[in-house]
């Protein structure tokens, strides 16, 4: 097998690595294709192809991620990772561990972590890497990566729900939840949302927020019960997809451009989240991005013939 071959057998895990320490595709692919030009630059070859570009592509998402928390700390409103429409590494071993590593509440508490805390967590809990070879990857001893993990499993855990949500049980409500959101039924909405449900935005001060932070199910289900009719009226649709392994769906405009991603939470019965990523530049790995300032204006335009009708 020839280094071409070698390294897109193993780009699959190169990426979903990258992406769940950066939590950003585009981030994720420049640093798998770093990961490619030092290996094709290599004039030696390791003795292990898999732990070489593990290790490389670790390392390069761990000073991506140094420099990208300067930059999310200046973020304007709410960060959420870019929605992630499917995983390319699949391995039915660990198929439970990849699906919750990727959804936007472990990602958020992964955000919490160090990005060597990040780094190690992600090596060893969702992948199964040896100890060897996570502090290969890191940079550190099998003993302080020890201490990191603990110290990651901490985090996690203390913000991670106690009941998880079957996959059939999330369907089966983000199925009624997108049939009250295309009706306008507030009440039915209302009915499967958790009384301290949280709807949130990330528009990254680049396209408008269908909606700033809210909390409570009277309070959200009115919210997406008003927003939402009036987004159909300017030929807004969505089809219903996983987004980061979980219920949601992609929302179009009238000529097929992506508007926004939408992501439910589900626990215990109840939608307990949900989370839209509008900002643009967070989008184009969907395809081309509509204009929401456009559609926006539209949508003004339909609440103030509807107040007068």
């Amino acid at each position: 097998m020839n280094k071409v071959e070698e390294f897109e057998e193993l780009r699959p895990l190169l990426f979903s690595i990258a992406y769940r320490i950066l939590g950003s595709v585009a981030e994720a692919e420049d640093a798998v294709q770093e990961t490619w030009l030092r290996f094709d630059g290599s004039s030696t070859r390791p003795v292990s192809t898999r732990a070489f570009l593990s290790t490389t592509v670790t390392r390069i998402s761990i000073d991506v991620l140094r420099s990208a928390r300067v930059r999310r700390e200046e973020y304007v409103g709410p960060w959420f990772p870019e929605p992630l429409l499917s995983d390319p590494y699949q391995d039915p071993a660990r198929a439970a561990e990849l699906a919750d590593s990727v959804s936007m509440a472990a990602l958020l508490l992964l955000e919490r972590l160090s990005p060597l805390e990040r780094s190690v967590f992600v090596l060893r809990e969702v992948f199964a890497f040896g100890f060897d070879e996570v502090a290969a990857a890191v940079g550190r001893s099998e003993a302080a990566c020890r201490q990191l993990l603990v110290r990651a499993r901490r985090h996690m855990e203390d913000g991670r729900p106690r009941f998880a949500a079957d996959r059939q049980e999330r369907q089966e409500l983000a199925t009624r939840f997108f049939d009250a959101l295309t009706n306008g039924d507030v009440g039915g909405l209302r009915n499967l949302l958790a009384a301290d449900v949280q709807l949130a935005g990330d528009g990254g001060g680049k396209a408008p927020q269908l909606a700033k932070a809210v909390v409570g199910a009277v309070n959200v289900a009115r919210v997406l019960g008003t927003i939402f009719p009036l987004l159909s009226r300017v030929d807004v649709t969505f089809e219903q997809r996983e987004v980061n392994g979980q219920p949601g769906a992609i929302f179009r405009d009238r000529d097929g451009r992506v508007l926004h991603t939408l992501a439910l939470d589900v626990l215990d019965g109840r939608i307990q989240a949900v989370r839209t990523v509008i900002n643009p530049d967070k989008l184009g790995h969907l395809g081309p991005v509509a204009d929401a300032w456009a559609i926006d204006r539209e949508v003004k335009q339909a609440r103030r013939r509807s107040a007068r009708a």
